[in-house]
This record gives structure tokens, C-alpha cells and sequence, in this order.
């Protein structure tokens, strides 16, 4: 096993060695076989980085790593210094197309399946400038830099509330850009700034670690700054490339990395092109709903399995600054792990919409494991879209957010524990088969049935298909969890159907049966095959849960506890580290429920699959936001934190 080193004073002529460093990971990347190691030193490093070849299994990995203790950083971007001053704070750079190769970034626009185009038909473009590492805001004519528009806040496209901009005085630094055949030419505000003086860059590559081939398998991406990339819009039903990511692989471990600046999609563990590629858009003949259906088909015919694609860690990454998403994924996130991630600052700049957009998005995330993430300042958390089998949300601190936790046409099994959901509007449900357990539910639950989209579902832990159904509502589970109620004027925009099937508790689910008996009871025996079943709301499996602030119970629970009492939990963000401060009664600080597993939750309806661990034994729920386990015959208060003091309270949770 070889170790290749590469430093910005080295040379690609030269060995590799400590002494005498290779100059591009890129050339490291040629040289190196299963079980070595590429090894880059301190410094900047402009390229997009497409390993040669992946490694044999997880012994024999091909690793990158910034060497120990020091900063290396990865960039999409070229710096330009050729500004000249046209009027006041407005400048003016010339940049020859020779420098992007056969991708301009300033050529191609956002766009693809579910995005929304704007109603002035303007398109966002793929390319981006930067000042000192702050990205800057496209305008759509010279004359907008010159006067930009003053800009505080946008409508957030699915609740339709206004939403502040993180940054308002960042939009008057903006850009407007025309291509030539030869030049591109670039106009942009820079105001109190001298260009030339300062780090301005511009995004040139789509992508900074990313292979074009498939089955690279078993890399590991570790310890870089990775940022300023090109990246394309990344629906369900086309290609997904990332700023990093496998393309279409088995067992890659992307790990403590700082990675920023993608115009889309962060990290990638999506499809790959042949099995569809934004066909609802460039032909308009199908609904995307059905392309995608289409997709799982023609993925499995290239092997989309447990033994070819998926198994991937990633883990102890701060993502921030990405236009669409900080994970994204359709097929490729299969069987992997996701924890330890701080993800923040996701399509908050506003520039575009679509129906694609969160800190994580997947669809078919059979088996992930997403396990003690931060996730905040998103416009989204997590969504997890179709095919959410098998999937663990736990431990995750959700806060500040649009809306915190959606999934959308599954039908499970799927457990969410011990997460605190601290946004306004919490928790969204358009699924069936999910098992919520001593969550934190501090904002706004909306359940819907989806009735025109019968989505896949599979054989327990295992891609292959087993069949097809609506969401009908119901056949979901609650045990343990802390509702607080809320204003859902704040949550939703009033009127809007998100306010109309706004919710704060479990009281939603009024018109389910308690049991699975009560629901086989309400059948008719006599109405035909599938007819009969048209209009029946599914059980719910609710009890031991505590509602406070004017949160409801579900009318038939069992052992609900309804507290008049005030109780307030504020997440408290000081940088690295976050706390919970709590007030609450003795009656919610006191014992309430006991760990939960497999054997308390009832199997899902239309999988007929039980609550399972991804190695087929029953789920075990007991370890709480913290990291402590719960002793088995013994009670714990509800929510994520297995000891909560009456009172006042102040706990560290990250």
C-alpha cells in the first residue's frame, strides 16, 4: 500500500513521494490502487477532482485525506484579477471561454423537472460570482447592476409565507453576465470593494470530487474544504451530480469535510442519466410522477442492489451555502448512514424554486440511517420523498427552519425518534407506515392523503418491488412524543391549504380506528374488491404522548396528558454549541413510557413488514438525543431527553 503526497509546490513529473510531491490530486488519482493512499498537503488546490479507479472493499479503500492539521482546500472557482472600473461600484470583467472548457456555467441555466419557473420568466444561471468567499445574487439585465433591487425577503413557495433573507445587505452585490462565442463578459457591484484587491472568483467546474464513471467503489473523501461549485439542478427523474459524491457507487465514506458553495446539490448519492434524465421537461408528455416510476424500473435492471450501489457514510460535515440541497439522493442513498452533520444556510439565498429542496432530500432511502444531525436555517431539513422503507430519522436537532421534517408517499416501516423538531411547522405526514417516538414536536403537524400517486414499496430491506398504493392517512404510529401548540398563522400562510390542515398535537388523526381490528371491522364485505376500501382512513396507534400550550390529542388515545400548564423549550444557538432551556411542570418531567421496540410498534399495512433494525432484528428505540440508553421495566419522561428536571433547565444538545 503506497501513500502519494501532493503539495502546491510539487510537480506532477515528480514520484509522489514525502520528499517529492506530486502537484494535482488529479495526478494522484491516476497513480493510485486499492488500499493506497492519496495524501494533500496544506494549500489551494482549482480542480475538479474524477477519481481513476475506487478501491475492492472496505480493507482495501483508495483514501484522500488533507494531511493532519492542515487546511486544504478544494475549489470549483477561478480567481479573476482583470476588473475594470466601468461607473461608481460597478465593474467589468472580460473572461475568455477557454477557461471554462466545454461547460460555461454562465451559459447553462437552472433548470429540469419540478422546478418551478418564475412568473417573470426569468432563469437563474448556473454560474456565480464571489467576494471573499460570499456569493453574490444574479440580476437579468446590465442596467440591475447599476441599480439593483432592494431586496429583504421572499415568499417561501410551499407555505407561502414570507421569509426574511439571511443577508439583505448582500443583495446589493450582484452579478449579470452575457456569453460570446469567444468571451464571456461579466458586469458586477461591488460596493466600498476594489475587485482587484480583494478575492473575487467565479464557479467554472460543475463539480470539485466527483467521479464520471460508475462503480467506483469504496473511496474515501476525508478532512477538505470543498466548495464553489457548479452544480445543476438535481431532481428525482435526472442525473444528480454533486459537489462531491460517487456517481453511481458502493461504500464511499465522505467524512469531516467542510463543504460550501454549491449552486445546487452538495453532497451527491443520487441516480446516474440513463435511467432518465429530466424527460417530463424536455418532452412534456408524461408527468415527472411517472418518469420516476419508470426509473426504479430501469435502475433495476442496472443493478441497483445492495451488493452494487449505496452503503455510504457520511459523517462530521459542516454544509452550508447550497442553493438546493446539503444531501441529495434518488435510488443512490440506499443502505448508507448519514450522522454527525451540521447542515445550515440551504436555499435560503431564494434565487430559485422547486419542488427538490432541503437540507437532506431523498427519494427511496430504503434502509438510511440518519442519525444525530443539526439541521437548521433551511428552508426545508429533511424530506424524504417515495420509497422510505426501512429508514431511521433519531437524534437529529431540527431548528429554525421553514419546516423541519417532511415525508411525502411512503408507507414504511419508518421510525423518527428522539429528534427535536423546534421549527414552526414541525412534522408533515403524507405518508403511512411511520413510527414517531419521544420526538419534540415544538411546531405545526400537517397530515394529508395522497390519493392520485400510487408509489412503490419494497420487500423488507431489499430494493425489489413488491407492489404499489395510495396514501389513504392513518397506519401511523405515536408513543412518547412532547406536542407543544403553536399560531399557525406563523406556520402557513392563512388560507392556504397548509393553514386549513395546519394541526398542533395528534387530534389530525380524529376519524381513524384505535386498532387494526376496528379498522377490519369498518370494511364492507360486500362492495367489491378495491371499492371497498375507497374512503377508510387507516388506524392510529397513539398513546402515552403529552400535549401542552393548546396542543390535542388524538380523540380515541390512550393515556394521553393533556397539561395546562405552560411549558416552553427554546433552542439556544451559541456557535459550536447549542442548548435546549426548558420549562416545564413536574407532570411532563415525570416517568411516563418505557423504551420502545419493535414488538411495541404493529406492522405496517401495505408492506406487511415489521419495525426492524437493517439487520432484520426488531428496532430498538431507547437511545435518546443525548446518546444515554433507557433501561428496559423502567419509565422515562416523554420526548427526546431521557432526564428532564422540573423547572427551569438548560441542557447542552450539540
Amino acid at each position: 500500500m503506497s501513500v502519494y503526497h501532493v503539495a502546491v509546490t510539487g510537480s506532477d513529473a515528480a514520484d509522489g513521494s514525502a520528499a517529492t510531491p506530486l502537484r494535482t490530486i488529479n495526478r494522484a488519482a491516476a497513480l493510485a490502487r486499492p488500499g493506497d493512499t492519496v495524501r494533500v498537503h496544506e494549500g489551494e488546490y482549482r480542480e475538479w477532482v474524477r477519481p481513476a479507479r475506487g478501491g475492492l472493499g472496505d480493507r482495501r479503500r483508495i483514501t484522500y485525506e488533507a494531511a493532519a492539521g492542515e487546511r486544504v482546500v478544494i475549489k470549483g472557482s477561478e480567481r479573476v484579477t482583470t476588473w475594470e472600473r466601468e461607473d461608481g461600484d460597478v465593474w467589468r470583467a472580460e473572461i475568455p471561454n477557454a477557461l471554462f472548457g466545454d461547460f460555461n456555467p454562465f451559459a447553462h441555466e437552472v433548470e429540469g423537472d419540478w422546478l418551478v419557473p418564475p412568473a417573470t420568466g426569468e432563469r437563474t444561471h448556473l454560474g456565480e460570482v464571489y467576494l471573499n468567499g460570499r456569493s453574490f445574487y444574479e440580476v437579468h439585465d446590465r442596467a440591475a447592476v447599476t441599480d439593483p433591487p432592494v431586496r429583504t425577503e421572499a415568499v417561501d413557495g410551499w407555505t407561502g409565507t414570507p421569509e426574511p433573507l439571511p443577508d439583505p445587505d448582500q443583495t446589493r452585490f450582484v452579478w449579470y453576465a452575457e456569453v460570446g462565442a469567444d468571451v464571456t463578459t461579466v458586469w458586477a457591484a461591488f460596493p466600498g470593494a476594489d475587485p482587484n484587491a480583494e478575492l473575487v472568483e467565479i464557479n467554472v467546474r460543475r463539480s470539485v470530487f466527483y467521479p464520471t464513471e460508475h462503480h467506483l467503489d469504496y473511496i474515501t473523501v476525508r478532512g477538505f474544504e470543498l466548495a464553489q461549485a457548479a452544480t445543476p439542478w438535481a431532481p428525482p427523474t435526472a442525473d444528480q451530480p454533486g459537489l462531491v459524491g460517487p456517481n453511481w457507487a458502493k461504500g464511499w465514506i465522505i467524512e469531516d469535510n467542510v463543504i460550501h458553495d454549491a449552486k445546487a446539490s452538495a453532497v451527491s448519492l443520487g441516480k446516474e442519466i440513463s435511467t432518465g434524465h429530466n424527460f417530463s421537461t424536455l418532452r412534456g408528455d408524461k408527468p415527472g410522477y411517472q418518469y420516476q416510476l419508470e426509473s426504479v424500473f430501469a435502475a433495476r435492471q442496472i443493478g441497483w442492489d445492495r451488493e452494487h450501489v449505496g452503503s455510504h457514510v457520511v459523517r462530521r460535515n459542516t454544509i452550508f451555502d447550497c442553493g438546493q440541497n446539503g444531501i441529495v439522493g434518488h435510488l443512490g442513498a440506499v443502505f448508507s448512514r448519514i450522522e454527525d452533520n451540521h447542515i445550515h444556510h440551504i436555499a435560503t439565498k431564494r434565487e430559485y424554486y422547486g419542488y427538490e429542496i432541503a437540507g437532506i432530500k431523498l427519494h427511496a432511502a430504503v434502509d438510511v440511517q440518519i442519525v444525530h444531525n443539526r439541521i437548521h436555517d433551511c428552508t426545508l431539513g429533511t424530506w424524504l420523498d417515495w420509497q422510505t422503507q426501512g429508514t431511521r430519522v433519531a437524534r437529529n436537532l431540527f431548528y429554525a427552519n421553514t419546516r423541519d421534517l417532511f415525508v411525502e408517499v411512503s408507507h414504511g416501516p419508518y421510525v423518527v425518534d428522539h429528534n427535536v423538531l423546534a421549527s414552526r411547522v414541525a412534522l408533515e405526514v403524507f405518508s403511512q407506515g411511520g413510527a414517531f417516538v419521544n420526538n419534540l414536536v415544538g411546531g405545526a403537524v400537517r397530515l394529508e392523503q395522497v390519493l392520485d400517486r400510487a408509489t412503490p414499496y419494497h420487500r423488507p430491506h431489499s430494493t425489489q418491488v413488491s407492489g404499489y398504493a395510495v396514501v389513504y392517512g392513518g397506519d401511523d404510529r405515536y408513543v412518547g412524543n412532547l406536542f407543544l401548540g403553536g399560531d399557525a398563522d406563523r406556520a402557513f400562510r392563512p388560507g392556504s391549504l397548509g393553514h386549513r390542515l395546519a394541526t398542533f398535537g395528534t387530534h389530525g388523526y380524529d376519524g381513524c380506528p384505535p386498532t387494526f381490528d376496528d379498522y377490519l371491522a369498518s370494511v364492507e364485505r360486500t362492495g367489491g374488491d378495491h371499492q371497498r376500501f375507497h374512503g377508510l382512513r387507516q388506524p392510529a396507534y397513539v398513546h402515552h404522548n403529552t400535549y401542552a400550550n393548546g396542543a390535542a390529542p388524538y380523540e380515541r388515545e390512550k393515556d394521553a396528558l393533556v397539561v395546562d400548564d405552560a411549558v416552553t423549550f427554546v433552542v439556544v444557538d451559541e456557535g459550536d454549541e447549542v442548548y435546549v432551556e426548558a420549562t416545564v411542570p413536574e407532570a411532563v418531567a415525570g416517568p411516563r413510557v418505557g423504551p420502545v421496540t419493535g414488538a411495541d410498534l404493529p406492522p405496517v399495512r401495505f408492506a406487511d413488514a415489521d419495525f426492524e433494525e437493517p439487520d432484520g432484528s426488531p428496532v430498538d428505540v431507547r437511545t435518546d438525543l443525548l446518546g444515554r440508553d433507557k433501561e428496559p421495566g423502567t419509565s422515562y419522561p416523554v420526548g427526546p431527553l431521557a432526564a428532564l428536571a422540573t423547572g427551569t433547565s438548560r441542557t447542552r444538545v450539540w
